[in-house]
């Protein structure tokens, strides 16, 4: 068993068997739908939730775990399993209450588990960006890594992981106060697909396109651009109930970026309460950024 514990919240989004076979320990976002009080992932599943929101009249509000949810966490890591070092990792804290939340939790830990060193990391990104990092953090702990260097590899991630996405709406993300510096997006003309990513943890315009297949080709330019002609990076496709589409997207990437790692992940209903259906998109991140 690895020395250090990774823990994470749901909107990492990532697939049951990456939490599974890299022992990634995750708390469940809460979705507030009418009187309903859901739990992302674990009263409410990805296609169930998207057949209801297709036809919703009012859009569900979420909210992030509270202190006692993490602290449930790492109290039980810690007296269940033994762990003695955590590390915990989320969503920016510009879009999310996660991270505070986590802090208050170490705070309260301080009195109940004194002897577990708990770190919290604002990855000041979102979704697969966090997921890559959960991963990496998840792995390095796997291989004995220490605490520290598991944390310095965390930090060093967050400003070269780089997420482009695109949807027929904004929406929702307007709907749900979560459209940060791209409003100026939400009133484009019928059919023009917006593309937006995340800048020190807002969500900022990245331009627009007048198909989908044009969109996907400009956010292979984009990552291109950053990453250089054939670069290579570490990749994974989202999208939230659009399997046909994010598979377009994978083709154009592999045709002019060189993919050492990649994965197909759908994001949680927590996430897609502010993208809706129809989102397409990646998060990557460059192979050897740590390089000097």
């Amino acid at each position: 068993m690895p020395h250090v514990a990774v823990v994470t919240d749901s909107c990492a989004s990532l697939p049951e068997e990456i939490l599974k076979t890299l022992n990634i320990h995750w708390v469940a976002y809460y979705i507030h739908r009418g009187k309903q009080v859901l739990r992302d992932l674990v009263t409410i599943q990805r296609d169930e939730f998207l057949e209801w929101l297709d036809t919703a009249e009012e859009l569900p509000t979420t909210a992030s775990p509270g202190p006692g949810d993490y602290l449930e966490m790492y109290e039980k890591l810690s007296q269940e399993q033994g762990f003695r070092e955590i590390i915990s990792i989320h969503m920016t804290s510009k879009g999310s209450g996660a991270y505070q939340a986590a802090k208050v939790a170490q705070s309260m830990a301080q009195e109940s588990i004194p002897e577990v060193r708990i770190e919290v990391v604002d990855t000041e990104n979102v979704a697969l960006c966090q997921g890559w990092m959960v991963i990496e953090a998840a792995r390095a702990a796997l291989a004995d890594k220490s605490m520290d260097d598991i944390l310095g590899l965390v930090k060093g991630m967050i400003p070269v992981t780089r997420m482009i996405q695109t949807a027929d709406t904004l929406k929702y993300l307007y709907m749900g106060g979560r459209i940060g510096k791209a409003q100026q997006l939400v009133g484009s003309l019928l059919n023009i697909k917006p593309l937006i990513g995340m800048v020190d943890g807002v969500i900022v315009p990245l331009g627009r396109a007048r198909s989908r297949e044009r969109a996907y080709r400009m956010i292979v330019d984009l990552a291109e651009k950053a990453v250089g002609v054939k670069g290579k990076i570490k990749v994974a496709y989202m999208h939230a109930g659009a399997h046909a589409e994010v598979e377009k997207l994978k083709a154009l990437v592999e045709e002019r970026l060189t993919c050492v790692e990649s994965l197909v992940a759908e994001l949680s209903p927590a996430l897609a309460v502010h993208t809706g259906r129809g989102t397409v998109g990646l998060c990557y991140y460059p192979v050897g950024w740590e390089s000097p």
